[in-house]
């Protein structure tokens, strides 16, 4: 079999050669739904044999097999025909019933998804290449998924979206502490591409151990996501990694009145990067209590994760500096957090970590609701030895985050972590931007130090200056 990068690289070279499509998104757009018709195509099959009673909820003329299969089928204007007058517009309307989880997936997957190609030469070209990979063959399995992430991650989403790629290492760093174990129910309520999600799940592989427990996971893990693209991608990634029906909703998490969240609908666990920065939807706030109400997304999203968790339910989030200052809504907000859950550990990353995504700063923030806060342990993680920020080539790594998980479990103050009491939060107006108190001080000396070293250097070139200017004089 042919190297899958390889091919989806050609897929992508080909792509470029029609004149419909513009633009990396659209691109990854294009291929993603080509991609998930292909890959519910080779599970098809094997559910098939596995099950003789099973039938696609794809229309037998729509499946992937009985167009797209066979590399001398159709082509040229009747292929882009077939698909923009047939296969579009009956998966948009594909008609569902409430317990048909996968028929409502493959409609909202299509309903805000595109055919943007205009050459159906060019269409067939790409979809002989993508024949090329076996979806079903494990080996092959493993290498797609390296590879599906090089293309999530080459999608740079727009900076004013507030949402962005979660660096695979940071992702990785949350599951690992927040240590999920099988049959908790776990949800990313902002779930992008599934990042976490898939973390979740290989971390929790380690744990199945037969078929029940298969079942367990495939229906422990769940997300939210309202953008068309990333709904399309985490589903296709959730498919990848062996989860035959995802739970994920295409909606706005935001969108449920608070109120209205019954005790079956809170987890065990909540791992997510809500999006910052971004302004929520009209009146989308007014689903939540009067005095938290605010067009800021991440406070929102907060609020929400407080609402959502069981008590004992543990959460990893990832949340930037905005969030951990300012008065008003801002303060009530994290008020409640430190009344409501036990804030034990806030990491806080380097600039760099988001980057080209992002520039802001950046926080990760572990807590466990049904307790109060009375200390928080703060660790500043720290750029690599000589480097001077992260960047897309060289990216954060998970072994930076060794030296964090070595004393998470034995803790003691240092020149990059220290603990500060609910006390001092609280004078402070519940303020949770605090600076590493232990580096100041160096720093301090540091730079007095080498201001008297300058101040004594300039001096003695004065000195010099005067002593020749003195001897001239003399002379």
């Amino acid at each position: 079999m042919s190297n899958i990068g390889g091919v989806i690289k050609s897929i992508r070279d080909i792509f470029r050669k029609d004149p419909g499509l513009s633009g990396d998104a659209q691109r990854i757009e294009q291929l993603g739904w080509m991609i998930f018709l292909k890959l519910f195509d080779d599970k098809d099959k094997e559910r098939e044999i596995l099950d003789r009673k099973y039938k696609s909820p794809i229309p037998t003329e729509l499946q992937w097999r009985n167009w797209a299969e066979n590399d001398e089928g159709i082509t040229g204007d009747e292929l882009i025909q077939f698909i923009n007058n047939k296969l579009f517009p009956q998966l948009k309307e594909l008609p569902v019933t409430t317990d048909n989880r996968l028929g409502v997936i493959i409609r909202n997957i299509f309903d805000g998804t595109n055919n943007y190609m205009k050459s159906g030469t060019t269409f067939r070209q790409a979809i002989n290449k993508l024949n090329e990979i076996d979806f079903n063959s494990s080996k092959e399995h493993h290498v797609f998924n390296a590879i599906y992430e090089d293309i999530l991650q080459g999608l740079a989403t727009k900076k004013d979206t507030g949402e962005f790629y979660t660096p695979r290492a940071v992702t990785q760093f949350i599951i690992d502490m927040v240590n999920p174990k099988l049959g908790e129910k776990i949800i990313d309520p902002a779930c992008g591409t599934a990042g976490f999600l898939v973390c979740a799940i290989e971390h929790l592989g380690k744990q199945v151990k037969n078929l029940a427990d298969r079942k367990t996971l495939q229906e422990t893990i769940t997300g939210t996501e309202l953008k068309p693209l990333p709904f399309m991608l985490s589903v296709v990634n959730l498919i990848t990694h062996d989860i035959e029906v995802p739970q994920i909703l295409n909606t706005d998490a935001l969108s449920r009145e608070l109120t209205s969240l019954r005790q079956a609908d809170k987890v065990d666990i909540i791992v997510a990067n809500p999006p910052f920065g971004g302004v929520v939807g009209d009146g989308m706030e007014t689903n939540f209590p009067l005095n938290y109400r605010t067009k800021e997304s991440a406070d929102l999203f907060l609020i929400l994760f407080i609402q959502l968790l069981k008590d004992g339910g543990r959460a990893g989030i990832v949340l930037p500096d905005g969030s951990l200052t300012g008065d008003g809504v801002k303060q009530r907000v994290r008020q409640k957090l430190l009344e409501d859950c036990n804030v034990h550990t806030i990491v806080r990353l380097p600039q760099s970590v988001f980057a080209p995504y992002a520039t802001v700063n950046t926080n990760l923030i572990f807590f466990e609701k049904g307790k109060k806060t009375k200390d928080i342990w703060y660790y500043e993680h720290t750029l690599p030895e000589g480097a001077k920020a992260y960047n897309k080539t060289k990216p954060i790594r998970i072994e930076e985050f060794d030296t964090i998980k070595k004393w998470w479990k034995k803790r003691e103050e240092s020149e990059v972590c220290w603990k500060v009491s609910i006390d001092t939060i609280i004078e402070r107006n519940y303020d949770l931007d605090i600076k590493n108190p232990n580096k100041v001080v160096e720093e301090v000396d540091l730079n007095i130090g080498k201001i008297l070293s300058i101040l004594k250097t300039e001096n003695n070139k004065v000195s010099s200056i005067i002593q020749e200017l003195e001897n001239d004089l003399a002379k």
